[in-house]
């Protein structure tokens, strides 16, 4: 098997307002990055013809989503996610096993009537803006990297095929779930960066070096002076 690109590991947040901002930085990253990542904000803007615009400039879309909900309510999303030919998309492992395993089910179903390939379907374990202070605040008394251990080992046995979870909890991950299990970890930033909201964070190199299969950087390249050189840096950084 051929060695990953290094810009292939790399997942860049669309965190914008509007769907001509999202057009300028496609156009802008186009063939630097290896997905771009849709999340709340500009998919309620926008709507699907966001991931559209995505595909048709031959590029990989991950709907950052995160599906949680009854477990019909999630796979009939994850049917609609699976139509629109997105690369990823993810959903809560919070919303348990029977919600995972049916989303997964109905994905490959409709991928294999339509004859196209299933996305990829990451769990969301522990926000990388919560630690354990706020983890007690919802309820949840142990350690939190033993709570990210034991959701991503839930989401694998129901047939997920990996998580998004903190550079920092990859070693566990990797301890219960093996080698071939999807690590995505967002919170990547170098030690220049502003820390923003999150509070679980590595380098890129640290994360890959860790174990991570893709990073999701945002920020650290949205607000660079040079966002191209940002993502080189990026590319270099990992290689």
């Amino acid at each position: 098997m051929a060695p990953i690109n290094p810009k292939d590991k790399i997942i860049f947040a669309l965190d914008v307002e509007h769907f001509h901002e999202a057009q300028r930085w496609v156009a802008l990253l186009k063939d630097r990055v290896g997905l771009f990542k849709v999340g709340k904000q500009l998919f309620t803007h926008s709507g699907p013809k966001v991931i559209d615009m995505i595909c048709q400039k031959g590029q990989k879309a991950f709907l950052d989503l995160k599906y949680h909900d009854i477990p019909n309510t999630v796979a009939k999303a994850g049917e609609e996610a699976t139509k629109h030919q997105v690369a990823m998309f993810n959903l809560h492992a919070l919303g348990g096993f029977e919600m995972m395993k049916k989303t997964v089910e109905a994905s490959r179903a409709v991928a294999k009537n339509l004859g196209i390939t299933r996305p990829i379907i990451l769990a969301v374990t522990i926000l990388t803006s919560m630690d354990e202070e706020t983890l007690k605040e919802v309820g949840v008394q142990g350690p939190l990297v033993d709570e990210v251990g034991r959701l991503a080992f839930l989401a694998q046995k129901a047939g997920v095929d990996g998580v998004v979870a903190s550079p920092q909890e990859i070693g566990i991950i990797r301890q219960r779930c093996g080698e071939k299990f999807l690590i995505v970890t967002p919170g990547i930033r170098h030690p220049s960066d502003k820390k923003d909201d999150q509070k679980r964070t590595l380098t890129p190199r640290e994360a890959i070096e860790a174990g991570a299969d893709y990073l999701v950087i945002g920020r650290p390249i949205k607000e660079a002076k040079d966002p191209v050189e940002a993502v080189q840096k990026i590319v270099e950084d990992i290689s």
